[in-house]
Protein backbone atom coordinates (compact mmCIF):
# COMPACT_ATOMS: atom_id res chain seq x y z
CA UNK A 1 0.00 0.00 0.00
CA UNK A 2 1.54 3.01 -1.30
CA UNK A 3 1.34 5.87 1.94
CA UNK A 4 2.90 9.03 1.99
CA UNK A 5 2.27 12.71 3.81
CA UNK A 6 0.21 14.20 0.94
CA UNK A 7 -1.63 10.76 0.47
CA UNK A 8 -2.59 11.02 4.19
CA UNK A 9 -3.26 15.03 3.68
CA UNK A 10 -5.98 14.30 0.91
CA UNK A 11 -7.34 11.19 2.77
CA UNK A 12 -7.74 13.47 5.95
CA UNK A 13 -9.00 16.75 4.14
CA UNK A 14 -11.98 13.82 2.10
CA UNK A 15 -12.86 13.20 5.82
CA UNK A 16 -13.34 16.41 6.81
CA UNK A 17 -15.67 17.36 3.76
CA UNK A 18 -17.79 14.51 5.02
CA UNK A 19 -17.78 15.13 8.50
CA UNK A 20 -17.91 18.96 7.96
CA UNK A 21 -21.35 18.26 5.85
CA UNK A 22 -22.45 16.16 8.55
CA UNK A 23 -21.72 19.03 11.19
CA UNK A 24 -23.90 21.42 8.37
CA UNK A 25 -26.91 19.50 8.50
CA UNK A 26 -26.99 18.28 12.48
CA UNK A 27 -26.52 21.93 13.25
CA UNK A 28 -29.50 23.55 11.14
CA UNK A 29 -31.94 20.66 12.58
CA UNK A 30 -31.44 22.08 15.73
CA UNK A 31 -35.13 22.48 16.85
CA UNK A 32 -36.64 20.43 14.29
CA UNK A 33 -38.76 17.22 15.20
CA UNK A 34 -39.26 14.94 12.16
CA UNK A 35 -42.98 14.40 12.79
CA UNK A 36 -43.50 17.79 11.61
CA UNK A 37 -41.62 16.83 8.37
CA UNK A 38 -43.15 18.57 5.83
CA UNK A 39 -44.91 16.16 3.27
CA UNK A 40 -42.95 15.87 -0.33
CA UNK A 41 -45.89 17.58 -2.44
CA UNK A 42 -45.69 20.60 -0.38
CA UNK A 43 -41.83 20.79 -0.08
CA UNK A 44 -40.19 23.13 -2.00
CA UNK A 45 -38.90 22.09 -5.37
CA UNK A 46 -35.46 21.95 -4.63
CA UNK A 47 -35.50 19.86 -1.10
CA UNK A 48 -37.57 17.58 -3.24
CA UNK A 49 -34.60 17.55 -5.82
CA UNK A 50 -31.98 17.13 -2.84
CA UNK A 51 -33.71 13.79 -1.39
CA UNK A 52 -33.97 12.50 -4.99
CA UNK A 53 -30.63 12.88 -5.29
CA UNK A 54 -29.73 11.21 -2.14
CA UNK A 55 -32.23 8.45 -3.28
CA UNK A 56 -30.27 7.94 -6.81
CA UNK A 57 -27.28 7.56 -4.93
CA UNK A 58 -27.94 5.09 -2.03
CA UNK A 59 -28.99 2.65 -4.88
CA UNK A 60 -25.26 3.50 -6.53
CA UNK A 61 -23.80 2.71 -2.81
CA UNK A 62 -25.67 0.10 -1.94
CA UNK A 63 -24.45 -1.94 -5.34
CA UNK A 64 -21.04 -0.75 -4.33
CA UNK A 65 -20.81 -2.25 -1.03
CA UNK A 66 -22.65 -4.99 -2.32
CA UNK A 67 -19.73 -5.67 -4.63
CA UNK A 68 -17.03 -4.85 -2.50
CA UNK A 69 -16.06 -1.82 -4.33
CA UNK A 70 -15.19 0.46 -1.29
CA UNK A 71 -12.80 3.50 -3.19
CA UNK A 72 -16.39 3.34 -5.27
CA UNK A 73 -18.65 3.90 -2.25
CA UNK A 74 -15.96 7.05 -0.42
CA UNK A 75 -15.65 8.45 -4.37
CA UNK A 76 -19.55 8.87 -4.27
CA UNK A 77 -20.20 10.01 -1.04
CA UNK A 78 -17.17 12.21 -1.08
CA UNK A 79 -18.42 13.95 -4.73
CA UNK A 80 -22.21 13.89 -2.54
CA UNK A 81 -20.86 15.58 0.02
CA UNK A 82 -18.65 18.28 -1.95
CA UNK A 83 -20.41 19.15 -5.05
CA UNK A 84 -23.91 18.43 -4.29
CA UNK A 85 -24.23 19.44 -1.24
CA UNK A 86 -21.31 21.99 -0.21
CA UNK A 87 -21.56 23.53 -3.79
CA UNK A 88 -24.63 23.89 -4.37
CA UNK A 89 -27.63 22.44 -2.40
CA UNK A 90 -26.54 23.87 1.33
CA UNK A 91 -24.98 27.12 -0.47
CA UNK A 92 -28.08 28.15 -1.82
CA UNK A 93 -30.50 26.80 1.18
CA UNK A 94 -28.48 29.27 3.84
CA UNK A 95 -30.42 31.89 2.85
CA UNK A 96 -33.59 30.30 3.49
CA UNK A 97 -32.09 28.32 6.75
CA UNK A 98 -31.25 32.25 8.42
CA UNK A 99 -33.97 34.67 6.86
CA UNK A 100 -37.01 32.86 7.15
CA UNK A 101 -39.33 32.72 9.67
CA UNK A 102 -37.99 29.87 12.35
CA UNK A 103 -41.34 27.24 11.57
CA UNK A 104 -42.08 29.07 8.08
CA UNK A 105 -43.21 26.65 5.62
CA UNK A 106 -39.49 27.37 3.62
CA UNK A 107 -37.74 26.57 6.42
CA UNK A 108 -38.84 23.85 7.38
CA UNK A 109 -39.11 22.18 3.66
CA UNK A 110 -35.31 22.30 3.66
CA UNK A 111 -34.60 20.95 7.11
CA UNK A 112 -37.02 18.05 6.18
CA UNK A 113 -34.90 17.47 3.42
CA UNK A 114 -31.54 17.64 5.82
CA UNK A 115 -33.06 15.03 7.86
CA UNK A 116 -33.75 12.32 5.36
CA UNK A 117 -30.23 13.37 3.65
CA UNK A 118 -28.43 12.80 7.41
CA UNK A 119 -30.51 10.05 8.16
CA UNK A 120 -29.39 8.28 4.77
CA UNK A 121 -25.96 9.82 4.99
CA UNK A 122 -24.37 8.36 8.54
CA UNK A 123 -25.48 4.49 7.23
CA UNK A 124 -23.94 5.23 3.87
CA UNK A 125 -20.46 5.69 6.16
CA UNK A 126 -21.38 3.76 8.85
CA UNK A 127 -18.75 0.53 7.39
CA UNK A 128 -16.30 2.92 6.86
CA UNK A 129 -16.07 5.58 9.33
CA UNK A 130 -17.82 3.80 12.37
CA UNK A 131 -16.55 6.25 14.82
CA UNK A 132 -17.90 9.70 13.01
CA UNK A 133 -21.05 7.55 12.53
CA UNK A 134 -21.70 6.18 15.95
CA UNK A 135 -20.70 9.99 17.13
CA UNK A 136 -23.98 11.24 14.09
CA UNK A 137 -26.41 8.81 14.94
CA UNK A 138 -26.08 10.04 18.90
CA UNK A 139 -26.57 13.61 17.99
CA UNK A 140 -29.55 12.96 15.89
CA UNK A 141 -32.66 13.81 17.89
CA UNK A 142 -34.89 11.07 17.11
CA UNK A 143 -34.93 9.01 20.39
CA UNK A 144 -35.29 5.60 17.78
CA UNK A 145 -32.20 2.84 17.80
CA UNK A 146 -29.12 2.75 20.42
CA UNK A 147 -26.35 2.52 17.64
CA UNK A 148 -26.68 2.90 13.82
CA UNK A 149 -25.32 -0.84 13.30
CA UNK A 150 -28.35 -1.61 14.73
CA UNK A 151 -30.25 -0.13 11.63
CA UNK A 152 -30.63 -0.58 8.06
CA UNK A 153 -30.39 1.19 4.61
CA UNK A 154 -33.06 4.26 5.38
CA UNK A 155 -35.66 3.85 3.25
CA UNK A 156 -37.33 7.48 3.58
CA UNK A 157 -35.69 9.02 0.47
CA UNK A 158 -38.38 9.11 -2.41
CA UNK A 159 -38.02 10.49 -5.96
CA UNK A 160 -39.19 13.44 -7.69
CA UNK A 161 -42.32 13.72 -8.97
CA UNK A 162 -41.57 14.42 -12.46
CA UNK A 163 -37.84 12.66 -13.83
CA UNK A 164 -37.45 15.59 -16.55
CA UNK A 165 -36.86 18.03 -13.25
CA UNK A 166 -33.29 16.43 -12.87
CA UNK A 167 -32.00 17.78 -16.62
CA UNK A 168 -33.40 21.19 -15.83
CA UNK A 169 -31.71 21.61 -12.62
CA UNK A 170 -28.51 19.81 -14.20
CA UNK A 171 -28.96 23.03 -16.87
CA UNK A 172 -29.74 25.58 -13.71
CA UNK A 173 -26.25 24.23 -12.23
CA UNK A 174 -24.19 24.54 -14.97
CA UNK A 175 -25.31 27.74 -15.60
CA UNK A 176 -24.10 28.92 -11.89
CA UNK A 177 -20.90 27.01 -12.38
CA UNK A 178 -20.48 29.31 -15.65
CA UNK A 179 -21.71 32.43 -13.56
CA UNK A 180 -19.57 32.10 -10.57
CA UNK A 181 -16.44 32.28 -12.71
CA UNK A 182 -17.35 35.35 -13.37
CA UNK A 183 -17.88 36.52 -10.13
CA UNK A 184 -15.01 35.26 -9.44
CA UNK A 185 -13.22 37.43 -11.88
CA UNK A 186 -14.98 40.57 -9.82
CA UNK A 187 -14.05 39.55 -6.73
CA UNK A 188 -10.66 39.08 -8.04
CA UNK A 189 -10.81 42.65 -9.40
CA UNK A 190 -12.10 44.07 -5.96
CA UNK A 191 -14.93 45.23 -7.93
CA UNK A 192 -17.26 43.09 -5.28
CA UNK A 193 -16.71 41.48 -1.80
CA UNK A 194 -19.32 38.39 -1.99
CA UNK A 195 -21.36 37.48 -4.60
CA UNK A 196 -24.28 38.70 -2.92
CA UNK A 197 -23.36 42.64 -4.19
CA UNK A 198 -23.11 41.14 -7.66
CA UNK A 199 -26.03 41.40 -10.43
CA UNK A 200 -26.10 38.85 -13.49
CA UNK A 201 -27.63 39.06 -16.83
CA UNK A 202 -27.74 35.68 -18.96
CA UNK A 203 -28.62 35.30 -22.27
CA UNK A 204 -30.13 31.74 -23.80
CA UNK A 205 -32.07 30.08 -26.18
CA UNK A 206 -33.65 26.14 -26.02
CA UNK A 207 -33.99 24.30 -23.32
CA UNK A 208 -31.47 26.19 -20.62
CA UNK A 209 -33.75 29.37 -21.07
CA UNK A 210 -36.57 27.06 -20.56
CA UNK A 211 -34.39 25.91 -17.11
CA UNK A 212 -33.97 29.54 -16.22
CA UNK A 213 -37.60 30.96 -16.96
CA UNK A 214 -38.98 28.21 -14.81
CA UNK A 215 -36.90 29.25 -11.80
CA UNK A 216 -38.24 32.98 -12.27
CA UNK A 217 -37.33 35.65 -10.24
CA UNK A 218 -35.84 32.97 -7.80
CA UNK A 219 -33.28 32.34 -9.92
CA UNK A 220 -31.13 35.17 -7.82
CA UNK A 221 -31.20 32.79 -5.06
CA UNK A 222 -30.14 29.39 -6.97
CA UNK A 223 -27.11 31.95 -8.44
CA UNK A 224 -26.77 33.66 -4.87
CA UNK A 225 -26.67 37.11 -6.66
CA UNK A 226 -28.87 40.14 -5.79
CA UNK A 227 -30.53 39.70 -8.91
CA UNK A 228 -30.80 37.82 -12.01
CA UNK A 229 -32.25 38.99 -15.61
CA UNK A 230 -32.40 36.00 -18.57
CA UNK A 231 -32.85 37.75 -22.03
CA UNK A 232 -32.65 35.96 -25.68
CA UNK A 233 -29.42 34.80 -26.58
CA UNK A 234 -29.34 37.41 -29.27
CA UNK A 235 -29.98 40.12 -27.94
CA UNK A 236 -26.90 39.35 -25.83
CA UNK A 237 -23.85 42.27 -26.47
CA UNK A 238 -20.81 41.56 -28.33
CA UNK A 239 -18.65 41.97 -24.83
CA UNK A 240 -20.55 39.37 -22.93
CA UNK A 241 -18.90 36.36 -21.95
CA UNK A 242 -19.76 33.18 -24.27
CA UNK A 243 -20.14 29.14 -22.98
CA UNK A 244 -21.55 26.51 -23.75
CA UNK A 245 -24.17 24.31 -21.69
CA UNK A 246 -24.98 21.27 -23.40
CA UNK A 247 -24.19 22.87 -26.80
CA UNK A 248 -26.34 25.43 -26.38
CA UNK A 249 -24.44 28.94 -26.44
CA UNK A 250 -25.28 31.34 -23.52
CA UNK A 251 -23.96 35.12 -22.40
CA UNK A 252 -23.23 36.09 -19.50
CA UNK A 253 -22.43 39.58 -17.66
CA UNK A 254 -22.06 40.39 -14.25
CA UNK A 255 -21.40 43.64 -12.05
CA UNK A 256 -21.59 45.06 -9.14
CA UNK A 257 -24.73 46.03 -7.79
CA UNK A 258 -25.39 49.42 -7.66
CA UNK A 259 -28.67 48.98 -4.92
CA UNK A 260 -28.17 49.66 -0.91
CA UNK A 261 -27.59 46.48 1.12
CA UNK A 262 -30.10 44.95 3.71
CA UNK A 263 -28.48 44.63 6.93
CA UNK A 264 -30.63 41.26 7.40
CA UNK A 265 -30.39 39.03 4.38
CA UNK A 266 -27.14 40.94 2.83
CA UNK A 267 -29.32 41.55 -0.39
CA UNK A 268 -28.59 43.95 -2.64
CA UNK A 269 -32.03 45.65 -3.61
CA UNK A 270 -33.68 48.36 -4.71
CA UNK A 271 -36.31 48.41 -2.13
CA UNK A 272 -34.14 48.85 0.57
CA UNK A 273 -34.73 52.24 2.83
CA UNK A 274 -38.43 52.24 1.34
CA UNK A 275 -40.07 51.76 4.86
CA UNK A 276 -40.12 53.96 7.05
CA UNK A 277 -40.22 50.91 9.76
CA UNK A 278 -37.50 49.13 8.56
CA UNK A 279 -35.30 51.37 6.86
CA UNK A 280 -32.18 49.01 7.06
CA UNK A 281 -34.50 46.15 5.78
CA UNK A 282 -35.50 44.94 2.23
CA UNK A 283 -39.48 43.99 1.05
CA UNK A 284 -38.20 40.59 1.93
CA UNK A 285 -37.02 40.91 5.13
CA UNK A 286 -39.82 43.10 6.38
CA UNK A 287 -42.89 40.54 5.23
CA UNK A 288 -40.19 37.50 6.83
CA UNK A 289 -39.79 40.00 10.61
CA UNK A 290 -43.24 42.02 10.08
CA UNK A 291 -45.77 39.84 8.43
CA UNK A 292 -46.89 36.81 6.60
CA UNK A 293 -43.67 35.40 5.68
CA UNK A 294 -42.28 35.00 2.33
CA UNK A 295 -43.33 31.84 0.04
CA UNK A 296 -40.72 30.11 -2.22
CA UNK A 297 -41.72 28.81 -4.94
CA UNK A 298 -38.56 26.67 -6.78
CA UNK A 299 -35.30 27.56 -3.91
Amino acid sequence: MSVSDEILKRVADGYRRIRNTARFLLGNLDGFDPVNAVDPAEMVPLDRWAVDRARQLQEEITGAYENYEFLQVYQKIHHFCVLDMGAFYLDVIKDRLYTTGRDSLPRRSAQTAMHHVIEALVRWIAPVLSFTAEEIWAERDTGDLDSVFMSTWYEGLFPLDDPGQRETWRRIRAVREAVSKHIEALRNAGAVGSSLASSVQVWADGETRAALDWAGDELRFLLITSEARVRDLADAPPDAGRVSVDGEEIAIAAAASKDAKCVRCWHQRPDVGASVEHPELCGRCIINVDGPGEERRIG
